[in-house]
């Protein structure tokens, strides 16, 4: 282990660099841009062998890397926002003809009106897209999520893509103290490229084909299939990572006091940091609740969860994007998944905060996490959704 100061957005390129790409395509956006700046000094100065393609737009760049990573190599790109919006159709695409691709995310408000600050909407609207979704909490988390992305996405039982988010200048370009593991340990743990198969131009391929419906559906309901396989996948990488490496987080969720809370908090995120200070402020004045960190968002993990929440007296969603019309999304698909389980729910509220880059600290989540248990232990229920709005 070599420890480095690092950026979020440059603990994506050590990563990268680390899982040693073959390609990287991108095209700037802030707050992503020095991610591929970082890869293409790696590429200038022989750091890492690799071909840097500089494309007019985000969806040529993922059209790149789809093609570099159909043709056998190991490929990445990275976007943000608008950027992720524009590759949409791509972003369908590569998990449609299930070839692994790694991708990172640096979270940003989805204009109008234009705005840099980060929340979590750009990378939440892909969660019908068939990637595999994880979201990291500090800079060590980000290169840490981003070498098992490739382990993962690679595995013959998932053969799907993953994004890793981070929030946008929270993460992205603060500095933190990051362990880097050795670039030799991380290559033989990777191992080579995987993937189910290789358009090389040696025998005739047809992709994209049209398809009757019936074959079209049995392909999405294989996508169902490894995603639900790949939970199993995320806790066995999870595992390995930590006996080789040092560190593991629990899988697809991680756990803040959570053993003996009685009121549980959900969250994801950079701002689960400030949580858990809240956290440790009631804990000292007698009240028992604990977090549950969302480490990846698909394939959901509404077992796990349900597996702490089952006995709890109330959960409170902190979700920092909002499904207009409805509500946020963590809260949703917790709601959801837990029935799958139960008929009858705790008391669950769901809090939309931090919207367009809107700070929100440890103060706030503590006044927010109190007047919710206080109101409850006096029988007392507030609003099951709410708008945290915080000037200032």
């Amino acid at each position: 282990m070599v420890l480095k100061v690092l950026t979020g957005n440059y603990a994506v390129a050590e990563a990268v660099k680390l899982a040693r790409v073959d390609v990287v395509a991108a095209y700037p956006i802030t707050p992503q841009t020095s991610i591929v700046e970082k890869l293409a000094e790696y590429i200038e100065s022989g750091e890492l062998e690799a071909k840097m393609i500089r494309v007019e737009s985000e969806h040529s760049a993922l059209a790149a890397v789809f093609g570099a990573a159909i043709a056998g190599a190991r490929a990445f790109t990275a976007t943000s926002s608008q950027g992720l919006l524009y590759m949409h159709e791509w972003v369908h695409w590569v998990s449609r003809a299930r070839i692994p691709v790694v991708m990172a995310i640096v979270t940003r408000a989805i204009g109008t009106p234009w705005n840099i600050w980060p929340d979590h909407a750009d990378f939440l609207d892909q969660r019908d897209t068939g990637w595999i979704m994880s979201f990291a909490m500090d800079n060590q988390e980000v290169l840490d999520l981003t070498i098992q992305a490739f382990k993962i996405s690679e595995d013959p039982r998932v053969y799907l893509p993953v994004m890793i988010g981070l929030e946008g200048f929270i993460l992205g370009h603060t500095s933190m103290p990051v362990d880097v593991p050795d670039p030799d340990k991380v290559a033989e743990w990777l191992g080579p490229r995987r993937q189910p198969y290789v358009i090389d131009g040696s025998k005739p391929w047809a992709l994209g084909s049209l398809a009757w419906p019936e074959e079209t559906e049995e392909m999405f309901m294989d996508i169902q299939k490894a995603m639900e396989e790949s939970k199993k996948v995320i806790v066995e990488v999870d595992e390995e990572y930590g006996r080789l490496f040092g560190r593991k987080y629990g899988g697809l969720i991680a756990c803040h006091r959570c053993s003996d809370a009685k009121y549980h908090i959900v969250s994801m995120g950079a701002w689960s940091g400030d949580i858990i200070e809240s956290i440790e402020l009631l804990r000292n004045e007698g009240y028992p609740v604990g977090l549950i960190r969302i480490r990846y968002v698909r394939p959901f993990p509404d077992k796990e969860i349900y597996g702490i929440v089952s006995n709890s007296r109330a959960v409170i969603v902190f979700d920092r994007a909002i499904s207009y019309g409805s509500m946020g999304p963590l809260y949703m698909d917790l709601v959801a998944g837990l029935t799958k389980y139960t008929r009858k729910l705790p008391y669950m509220r769901n809090i939309i905060a931090g919207i367009g880059g809107v700070n929100i600290t440890y103060q706030d989540f503590y006044k927010l996490i109190k007047e919710t248990i206080d109101s409850l232990e006096k029988g007392v229920e507030p609003p099951v959704f709410t708008w945290y709005h915080r000037r200032g």
